[in-house]
């Protein structure tokens, strides 16, 4: 039989303590349903004890929801050692589960606290007798405890022996301040799991190592009975162990237990709680990051194609994702392949050969291409193919400043023969075409007009490498059009220009 193991998600209280971030009550509730009813955690902590009138009013109105949901006695509050103070807080907000927070170190205990441990141990008791009294669950965090077993590991088990005699449900154990290496976390929850077989223990892990995913896998192979986590691993200073990550590693690499949560949501709640927050996800964020199910390089997307070589057991349609293929200097024809499928799109040898040229040539200039950008790109490529070319505008300073009519110098090469002119004109784009019509005056070849000029970037996409500019002309009664593709709208009209030169 596989072990149980709870997760407790406490991205509204814990993952709250992130600087600058504060959800709203309605934000809260909603994520509050969605981590209960469709992530499917087994618990929330939701808020701490006396805060704000904000916080009471969120924490009222999740309660009230999860009443009458059936999940009331999941939705827990963090709270203190203060006389009753926070239990008042908890009755009026409707909440049934406390987890108080007690200190689970001597250091914390002697210099915070000033007590010793039975005075400590003697408010602890007066808690819990009043929290039973009024039908509240009683969980309680050791807080410091990694500190507590490495400095202090005879205060400790004292604790754990006291609590061994108390109305206490979870004993919450947590890294405060992310000390622990993974061989401490897997023998100090080993040496208490074994001392203390009847009792219920959690890990509450931070990341301030980067350990944080390291340690929830060691806690676990230790025996441990729940694990807290925040969406996108926020939380105080380098935030708490991620939710995304430890599901992922818990399917793949811990056999022995068994979790409630649906990985197809994670990526879900993940951007809802980046939005609702303003948080960003880092692009290369485990299990939801933009670009962590994205092959760049060609080789691999050509892999890909052969056996599903650069596969792994992380498929992204377990997170409700799918994988990508990124177009830029590093791709290769593979890579533009798996785009054009995606469009319907298909290219012989010859024509997908200048494409991966292009795309390149706009990776190297650090410009973003994505998949929308393709078919301009095609249509770019393959209407300089219909001509050879004889006209080159080889360099050009366009210039607007305040005050002064917009001017272009410009150099064009026609027939091998190089010819500069200058002019003004009403915009940048117009002092070019007034320059370039000087250099076609005096070669004594008539330019076509200029009828209609459209800009547009590709539907759908996201880049910030390409818009199109269309161009129509009129020559001899005739209308024709050229197209211009850069990341500069002035220069794409020039590219199409350019084209014009050469069709005539």
């Amino acid at each position: 039989m596989k072990r149980k193991l709870e997760i407790m998600d406490t991205t509204l209280r814990d993952g709250e303590q992130t600087s600058g971030v504060s959800f709203s009550a309605s934000e809260k509730l909603t994520l509050a349903k969605l981590l209960l009813e469709e992530l499917k955690v087994d618990r929330i902590e939701i808020a701490s004890a006396r805060v704000s009138d904000g916080e009471l009013e969120a924490v009222q109105k999740i309660t009230e929801w999860a009443a009458t949901s059936g999940y009331l006695e999941r939705v827990e509050v963090l709270t203190f050692v203060d006389g009753g103070i926070s239990l008042d807080w908890m009755q009026k907000s409707g909440a049934i589960s406390q987890n108080l927070l007690t200190k689970g170190s001597m250091n914390h205990l002697k210099y915070q606290l000033k007590k010793t441990p039975e005075e400590h141990f003697a408010e602890i008791e007066e808690i819990f007798n009043q929290a039973t009294e009024r039908g509240i669950i009683n969980n309680i965090y050791l807080e410091d405890w990694s500190n507590g077993m490495r400095n202090s590991k005879k205060y400790v088990f004292q604790f754990l022996d006291f609590l061994s005699t108390q109305n206490v449900k979870r004993i919450l154990l947590p890294d405060t301040l992310g000390i622990l290496t993974h061989t401490e976390t897997y023998a100090f929850l080993t040496e208490i799991v074994q001392k203390y077989p009847d009792l219920h223990f959690d890990f509450h892990g931070h990341n301030d190592y980067d350990l944080g995913v390291a340690n929830i896998m060691e806690a676990v192979k230790a025996g441990c009975h729940g694990l807290h986590l925040t969406v996108n691993g926020m939380g105080e200073r380098a935030g708490n162990a991620p939710m995304a990550s430890a599901i992922a590693v818990i399917n793949d690499f811990l056999p022995e237990v068994t979790i409630n949560v649906n990985e197809t949501s994670l990526y879900k709640v993940s951007k809802l709680v980046s939005a609702f927050t303003g948080f960003t996800i880092p692009a290369n964020k485990p299990i939801v990051g933009d670009n962590v199910f994205t092959q760049t390089a060609g080789i691999h997307a050509d892999g890909d194609s052969k056996k599903n070589l650069y596969f792994s057991d992380l498929m992204p349609e377990r997170f409700g994702r799918k994988r990508k293929y990124a177009l830029g200097k590093m791709s290769g024809k593979a890579n533009i392949q798996k785009n054009l499928q995606e469009l319907g799109l298909t290219l012989n040898n010859e024509e997908l050969k200048k494409v991966t040229a292009r795309i390149i040539e706009l990776g190297d200039k650090k410009e973003r291409v994505t998949k929308d950008d393709l078919p301009f790109i095609i249509s770019d490529v393959l209407d300089t193919a219909d001509y050879k070319q004889r006209v080159f505008i080889k360099s050009y300073v366009l210039t607007h400043a305040k005050g002064l009519m917009p001017s272009t110098t410009l150099s064009v090469e026609i027939d091998g023969k190089l010819i500069e002119a200058h002019a003004q004109g009403d915009g940048q784009y117009d002092a070019f075409m007034n320059a370039l019509k000087k250099v076609y005056i005096a070669k004594k070849i008539p330019l076509p007009k200029l009828t209609d000029y459209a800009v547009r970037i590709p539907p759908g996409s996201t880049s910030d490498a390409l818009c199109e500019t269309v161009i129509t002309w009129e020559l001899d009664g005739k209308e024709f059009t050229s197209r211009g593709l850069d990341s500069d709208q002035t220069v794409s009209a020039i590219k199409a220009t350019e084209k014009m030169l050469n069709i005539i």
